[in-house]
């Protein structure tokens, strides 16, 4: 092995996601010097967001900084920036005022909430990819409340008290839980002019079944459970319009005061300076080892990348695929360096899993598919074990058990701009 980290190679990641952090861990230890890059300095456990978004967690609970997890590998370090370019030629990566030489490079930008081509949707309807959309998110809700228990006109106090999320896939159909559930059971007696039974959560979807990418038979018992939770689900339903009064569709005009985003995404628009093919959501067509095919030298992960899979369809923007893709993008970097044949990427799908509230749940695993308390047991299990600290595992478990047994959400606060 070459001590002398001088003429290591240097390997540059941006993104500290889920599949940057997977690489940036297989690259502990061995000869190369490892650079780092991300906006934030937190890792964010996105799986959980929509907890933090409804009140049931607080934004420490999910997040942890990049330093401390990465702080035992002496080969790698962690820079604060905000990447806005690359010279290709010179292989550079440009933040700011700062310049970052590579030999190889990873991007793991991951992607933000796409509208379709209607940007200006946003104001009315946030998504949720980051803490300051849950917190953003948060706001709202508990704010809709607080309005309507001061409303006197009756039809404003319902517009407040509906509650609409575009969206039926899994983000979509856990916001509809959580708020439902907060409505319904954690609010029911804080509150002397309003009664929280009243909201109306209102879930809407052009496609035929909630939860498309689940088994038909799973949808289906999703969307029992919804109903239980007394969820409104419209199905087939196309939004063609958002605004401060609610959302237009092409089944009349819903009028809300409170929009939620979960319909589609888009690649973070930084790949957009490589060279390359891109899709619709402006992913970034890569070859089967994970390169860009002009650009040998340069990898892309996650959300950014278009990959397709075995039944040559592209892979799912999930946590498994980013952080499976980062391992794999290092096995063959270090394969590169020693001039040995790249092998290519084949994803081991694990299954897939989503909550629907308290106790209620789908998961379709590759043993089985299973619904209820049984398929919410293991989601709890599944998330617990993949939350990034052991700190963090023993304090969001606290909270779920408290949650579960005093219906009590622990982090009802309103912050930022009212």
């Amino acid at each position: 092995m070459n001590t002398d980290s001088s003429n290591q190679p240097r390997v540059v990641i941006i993104g500290a996601g889920f599949g940057g952090l997977a690489a940036a861990k297989a690259l502990g230890g061995q000869p190369v010097q490892v650079t780092v890059l991300d906006r934030e300095n937190h890792h964010l456990f996105q799986p959980l967001l929509y907890q933090v978004a409804t009140a049931g967690l607080s934004p420490a609970n999910i997040a942890q900084p990049v330093r401390s997890i990465l702080r035992r590998h002496e080969n790698i370090e962690v820079l604060m920036a905000n990447v806005t370019g690359f010279d290709l030629e010179q292989k550079r990566v440009l933040a700011g005022g700062r310049s970052v030489p590579f030999d190889y490079l990873i991007v793991a930008t991951g992607a933000r909430h796409g509208y379709f081509g209607h940007p200006e949707w946003e104001a009315f309807a946030p998504g949720l990819k980051t803490l300051e959309d849950a917190l953003d998110i948060r706001r709202r809700l508990l704010l809709a409340f607080e309005k309507a228990e001061a409303e006197s006109d009756p039809v404003e106090r319902e517009r407040l008290l509906t509650f609409v999320i575009v969206g039926a896939g899994p983000t979509g159909v856990e916001m509809a839980g959580a708020i439902s559930e907060i409505a319904r059971e954690t609010m029911l007696r804080d509150f002397r002019r309003i009664d929280p039974r009243e909201a109306q959560v209102i879930l809407l979807d052009a496609a035929e079944r909630v939860l498309p990418v689940f088994d038909a038979e799973l949808s289906r018992k999703a969307e029992e459970q919804l109903r239980h939770l007394k969820v409104t689900v419209r199905l087939g339903v196309s939004v063609q319009d958002i605004n401060a009064e609610g959302v237009r569709t092409n089944d009349g005009f819903i009028h809300a005061r409170t929009v939620i985003w979960a319909a589609g995404n888009a690649a973070s628009p930084l790949v957009k300076a490589l060279p390359g093919t891109f899709d619709r959501a402006g992913r970034i067509q890569i070859s089967e080892t994970l390169q860009l095919p002009d650009a040998p030298h340069i990898y892309v992960i996650g959300d950014t990348a278009l990959c397709l899979g075995k039944d040559k369809k592209p892979l799912p923007g999930v946590s498994p695929v980013a952080m499976q893709q980062g391992a794999h993008a290092v096995r063959n970097i270090l394969a590169q360096i020693e001039g040995r044949p790249l092998k290519p990427f084949a994803y081991w799908d694990r299954g897939s899993m989503a909550t629907i509230g308290r106790h209620r749940a789908v998961a379709d695993v590759n043993f089985a598919k299973f619904s209820g308390l049984p398929a919410w047991l293991a989601w709890v299990f599944v998330h617990l074990i993949f939350l990034m600290s052991f700190r963090n595992r023993v304090s969001v478990f606290m909270i779920w058990v408290w949650s579960y047994f005093t219906r009590a959400q622990g982090a009802r606060l309103i912050t930022g701009k009212k």
